[in-house]
């Protein structure tokens, strides 16, 4: 009515029958993506039953387009990640609070866990994400399924492409989900993670204690991380390793000392010509090296790792009584090893 009468025009009791009629109407919500437009899937779900799956392969609400990130999981959505390393990934479907709750209860096991709203856009990011990470072994599915009057069913779908895969024109072969294509991946990644990934059927489970148990056994029989693969943008540990040579702060160096009698530990700022310029007192870590940090008095992130580290070591020397004596720097240490002495008394 307001894109065929201006503001104000138009019949009058035209105009307050609309009205009344939109008191009566409430904001409709379904399982789905949360797209800003919505076409209804009941109107599209009629279609198909009339006209067939034609129909049903339609975009009727086409996401944005999202575009993979560095780092994992490459993919947003809803999830929480815990650990990279661990090899189980738990999906509560469309229980929100479930997932919350096996979040606060996971062990070191469970990498990740989300929810998952739709047979297709949905498992296509699910599917994307546990590939970029070879740790990933295991993908529990919990909590309910979508609700029958939309017609998704991601959890039958995601179990239904882990037993038969999908078809020639990307279908989730054996899928109860209204629209189970997989446009977005190629048919190498489904056979990967149908491979080296395996499913765990836990639909209808609703218990945190018996997903997080469930998540347990499985890692009792991880086989290790899998084959990476090839299109996947798989994150690799970077070995450790130390400094080629010291390189010194212009901003100076510290002395920490750890005073017993007073229970306070204390932090001397020396500049590089070696004229002592700030002191420090606190009785934790964090309050010498904040006041620190706040005067400018480190400049460089390799020596505050090393300032971080030894602080810490002086409060746990105060807290328990132990001696204690600063350690060199690591660039310090590697520059000893590595040289040999030429001095006169050692040879």
């Amino acid at each position: 009515m307001e894109q065929t009468f201006p503001p104000g025009a138009g019949p009058q009791v035209l105009r307050e029958t609309v009205e009344a009629a939109q008191g009566y109407l409430v904001e409709r919500q379904y399982d789905c993506l949360g797209c800003e437009v919505c076409l209804p899937p009941l109107v599209l779900n009629a279609l198909t039953q009339a006209l067939g799956e034609a129909v049903s392969e339609l975009e009727v609400c086409p996401p944005e387009k999202v575009v993979a990130r560095r780092g994992w999981p490459p993919l947003p959505g809803a999830y929480r990640v815990l650990r990279y390393q661990a090899p189980v990934a738990v999906c509560t479907l469309t229980g929100e609070d479930l997932a919350a709750a096996v979040g606060g209860q996971a062990g070191p096991e469970i990498a990740v866990v989300g929810t998952l709203h739709t047979e297709n856009l949905g498992i296509e990011r699910l599917i994307q994400n546990v590939l970029a990470n070879s740790y990933l072994r295991f993908v529990i599915i919990c909590g309910p399924d979508s609700r029958q009057t939309v017609g998704h069913y991601p959890g039958q779908s995601l179990v239904a492409l882990a037993r038969q895969g999908i078809d020639a024109r990307g279908r989730i072969q054996g899928a109860q989900g209204r629209r189970p294509w997989l446009k977005n991946l190629s048919p190498e990644a489904v056979a990967h993670f149908r491979k080296m990934v395996e499913v765990v059927d836990l639909i209808g489970e609703a218990e945190a204690g018996k997903v997080v148990a469930a998540a347990a056994r499985c890692a009792a029989r991880n086989p290790g991380p899998a084959r990476p693969f090839a299109a996947a943008g798989i994150v690799a540990p970077v070995p450790g390793y130390l400094p080629a040579r010291m390189v010194s702060d212009p901003a100076g160096y510290f002395v920490i000392y750890v005073d017993r009698d007073r229970e306070m530990l204390t932090l001397e700022h020396y500049l590089n010509d070696g004229v002592l310029n700030t002191v420090i007192e606190g009785g934790s870590a964090a309050e010498l090296y904040t006041p620190a940090i706040d005067r400018g008095l480190i400049s460089r992130l390799d020596h505050a790792a090393y300032l971080g580290r030894e602080l810490a070591r002086a409060e746990e020397s105060l807290r328990a009584g132990e001696p204690f004596v600063q350690d060199a720097a690591p660039e310090e240490l590697q520059t000893m090893s590595s040289t040999p002495c030429t001095c006169a008394v050692c040879h």
